[in-house]
C-alpha cells in the first residue's frame, strides 16, 4: 500500500477527495484519512450512521474518520496482518503531530505541505513537524492568488526553525471564487464533480496525480479528468 501524506494547518479536505477521485478512475482502491483536529471530513463526506469512529465509502472512495492510528483502523476492518489491507492507496489528511507520527507519514512515499500565506497557516501547519528527530522531505502545495517571492521566502524563514528539506517541484493552486463556489456546491449535493474548476486548479490536482500513481502519463490522467466533468 502506498500511503501519501497531506500536512498543515489549511483546510485540504477537498483538495485530497478530487485527488482520491482521480486515483479511482484508474481503478485504484483508495483511503481517505482524516487525522484532523476537526475532522472536517466527517461533516461534508455524507455518511448513514456517522459514530466516533467509522469508515464510510463516497464516490467509491473509502474515508475513514476518528481513528487514532493504523491499527485502529486493521482492528476496524477485522485484518490482523498489515500486508492483507486491500487498499492501494492511503491519504492521510493531518494538522498535528501526533497525526503525523501515529500514521507513520515518515515512512510516506510523498508527502506534501499544503498552505495558504496567512500566518496561522503558516505557523500552526509548521507545528505539525515539531519534535520531529529526522530530515523530512516535504513537497510544497501553495493556495494564493497571486503568489509573490516574499510570502514564499517568509515561508521559507519560518521552516528554517524546522527539520524540513524541501523537494525542488512545488505546486500553484489559485484561490479563485469561482473554484470554492464549485467546491461549496460540491459539498451541498455529496458528490465530487470537476465541471467549472478553474485550468490552474486542474492542473494542479493532475500534476500530483501523476506523482502519485508514477506509471500513468499526465494525458491519461487529463482524459479521466475529462470523463469526471462529463459526469461518467
Amino acid at each position: 500500500m502506498k500511503k501519501i501524506g497531506f500536512i498543515g494547518a489549511y483546510d485540504k479536505t477537498d483538495l485530497i477527495l478530487n485527488i482520491a477521485k482521480i486515483l479511482t478512475m484508474f481503478n485504484k482502491q483508495v483511503l481517505v484519512v482524516d487525522s484532523t483536529i476537526c475532522q472536517k471530513a466527517k461533516y461534508i463526506v455524507p455518511a448513514i450512521n456517522p459514530t466516533k469512529t467509522y469508515i464510510t465509502e463516497f464516490e467509491k472512495i473509502d474515508v475513514a474518520i476518528g481513528f487514532y492510528d493504523e491499527e485502529e483502523i486493521m482492528k476496524y476492518l477485522a485484518i490482523s496482518d498489515e500486508k492483507k489491507i486491500e487498499y492501494d492507496i492511503m491519504l492521510v489528511d493531518t494538522d498535528n503531530v501526533e497525526g503525523y507520527k501515529n500514521f507513520k507519514l515518515d515512512e510516506a512515499f510523498k508527502k506534501y505541505f499544503v498552505t495558504s500565506f496567512d500566518n496561522y497557516s503558516l505557523k500552526k501547519g509548521l507545528e505539525t513537524l515539531s519534535g520531529l528527530q529526522d530530515v523530512t522531505s516535504l513537497t510544497k502545495v501553495l493556495f494564493e492568488k497571486d503568489i509573490i517571492k516574499e510570502e514564499e521566502d517568509y515561508l521559507d524563514f519560518l521552516a528554517s526553525n524546522y527539520k524540513i528539506a524541501w523537494k525542488e517541484e512545488k505546486f500553484y493552486f489559485p484561490i479563485e471564487n469561482g473554484d470554492l463556489s464549485v467546491i461549496y456546491e460540491n459539498q451541498r449535493v455529496g458528490k465530487i464533480k470537476f465541471k467549472k474548476l478553474s485550468a490552474q486548479y486542474k492542473d494542479g490536482i493532475t500534476y500530483i496525480s501523476e506523482q502519485i500513481l508514477e506509471d500513468e502519463k499526465e494525458s491519461a490522467i487529463r482524459r479521466e479528468i475529462r470523463k469526471i466533468e462529463k459526469g461518467e
